[in-house]
């Protein structure tokens, strides 16, 4: 048997560094071999184009005086501040030095003079919020040439974001003179114009401490109550693609604003953004109202939204209340029947809400067994229709189908992602005061998001024309079921109005 070998370790001698002995000068030092091949910023700056802001602003700059910072650089300035969620502009420029990513992002070298951190509040109020609208349009449409948007269907909801004021900067309006004086009337202003289109549907919060009380540091905010606690808050709207999860729509506004008011102007951006017609829409029961089911159905979109009044528990019984919903209506005769067989007949008419009561006779109520669980009101029971009642119903009954079921449950999740990764860059407490800069904020964050979404695939082109190729297949289908144009764009509505009609016609081709 052979010897074992033992292996003998011998201690590392501990060293010393020397004292840094700086050079004067450095030669051949080049940022872009500093930044790694895989760095995000790299990626962006290889995918964004940021000189368009040229053209954008050109107008806002005057032909004499200093000359100011490049306007790329500034957007790319706020880009980084809203990327990095840096607290304020002055801790951005504090750090800019220390980052060669940051730098090298910029197209600065390491002894290029650093901007003042007001470069950004003035730039931003200089150019205004068109601008960063115009640099978030850019980019959904970028995914849109991608191939990563679909545009058949959105998802629509709504988030609080924090307001960067103090309750008590809260005052009351009764006694607003006392502490603003010379800025009492642009105020006043403001509150005369809030909110004049909130009546119509009954489905309204209503009046609110906002009509009275106003923030003196930020007076667009609105106080909006949640978990028990008031607070000055906005509210961010967004409209999502289904394809891909991105954000086709945004749109802020104060957080007391009815968020059901929002959703066909989300519609409209969207369909304008993209430049595709909106087929579907998929909303929680906040967004179920009267006016935006009829205005789906008047586009021929299939609204998966849960009725607002069912979802108050409306349906049945209210209370010990018969619903609406038990008295039978009869076309042709234009009566409801009630649960005890009695007739109601058309009493009057209200055009501010489109609708026509219908009212039993006062005899057959007072004598009625069932009067306890139909009205209390001593002059009978009074049911309300809609002008447009069957279009409703429609939409009602395409809402509880078993697609829109299901659409709606992935609704919750995909929004909530949405929301939530857009917090890793602090979009829910606004940066800046007045609901324009916080719009700014918004637009930036959407854009991120976005951006992010094109670094995971947009650089493949195979999805774009996957997509492209699937398009132009089921135009080509739905173009040869028809042989003139106005056969055409009909049965192009029709299909639009029933999934089921389309699926069905689809898998018999």
């Amino acid at each position: 048997m052979g010897k074992t070998q033992r292996r003998i370790t011998v201690p590392a001698m501990m060293s010393y560094q020397d004292p840094p002995q700086r050079k004067l000068f450095y030669m051949g030092i080049n940022l872009d071999k500093r930044i790694r091949k895989n760095h995000p910023l790299r990626k962006i700056r290889e995918l964004i184009d940021f000189d368009f802001i040229y053209k954008e602003v050109e107008g806002k700059y005057g032909y004499n005086g200093n000359e100011s910072v490049p306007p790329p650089v500034i957007l790319k300035l706020m880009l980084l501040l809203v990327l990095y969620n840096v607290r304020s502009e002055r801790e951005l420029m504090d750090t800019l030095g220390e980052r060669l990513d940051w730098l090298w992002f910029l197209d600065f070298d390491l002894d290029t003079e650093i901007p003042n951190h007001s470069v950004l509040s003035k730039a931003r109020k200089r150019w205004g919020e068109e601008a960063f609208r115009g640099f978030y349009e850019r980019v959904v449409w970028q995914c849109v040439e991608s191939g990563l948007v679909d545009g058949s269907k959105i998802f629509v909801d709504s988030s609080l974001i924090e307001a960067d004021a103090s309750n008590n900067s809260v005052v009351d309006t009764k006694s607003l003179k006392r502490y603003l004086k010379e800025s009492y009337k642009e105020l006043e202003k403001r509150l005369e114009e809030e909110r004049e289109d909130e009546k119509g549907d009954n489905d309204d919060e209503g009046g609110g401490v906002n009509s009275r009380y106003i923030s003196t540091t930020d007076p667009d905010a609105a106080i909006v109550r949640t978990s028990g606690k008031a607070k000055l808050r906005y509210q961010t709207h967004r409209a999502v693609d289904s394809a891909y999860e991105v954000i086709t729509a945004t749109e802020v506004t104060p957080g007391d604003v009815n968020e059901a008011h929002m959703m066909l102007g989300l519609v409209n951006s969207h369909q304008q953004n993209t430049e595709s017609s909106v087929e579907t829409i998929v909303a929680d029961s906040k967004y179920g109202t009267i006016s935006n089911y009829l205005g789906c159905y008047d586009r021929g979109i299939r609204a998966h939204i849960p009725d607002l009044k069912g979802a108050q528990g409306n349906s049945g019984l209210r209370g010990d209340i018969f619903s609406d919903e038990m008295f039978i209506y009869d076309n042709d005769t234009d009566t409801y029947t009630c649960p005890s067989g009695k007739k109601l007949m058309p009493k009057s008419l209200h055009m501010s809400r489109q609708s026509m009561d219908y009212g039993a006779l006062r005899s057959d109520c007072r004598v009625c067994d069932l009067r306890p669980q139909c009205t209390r009101n001593k002059a009978g029971r009074t049911v309300k229709r809609h002008l447009r009642q069957d279009e409703l119903d429609y939409m009602r009954a395409l809402a509880r189908t078993t697609t829109s079921k299901k659409d709606i449950k992935t609704r919750q999740h995909l929004m909530e992602r949405s929301f939530a990764r857009a917090k890793r860059y602090g979009y829910d407490r606004a940066r800046w005061r007045g609901l324009w800069r916080v719009r700014i904020q918004e637009y930036l964050t959407a854009a991120i998001q976005n951006i992010e979404i094109l670094l995971k695939h947009g650089t493949d082109p195979r999805i774009a024309v996957a997509v492209r190729r699937v398009r132009e297949e089921l135009n080509g289908r739905l173009k040869s079921l028809f042989k003139s144009s106005n056969q055409y764009l009909l049965g192009f509505f029709q299909l639009l109005r029933s999934g089921f009609e389309r699926d069905l016609l689809l898998r018999t081709i």
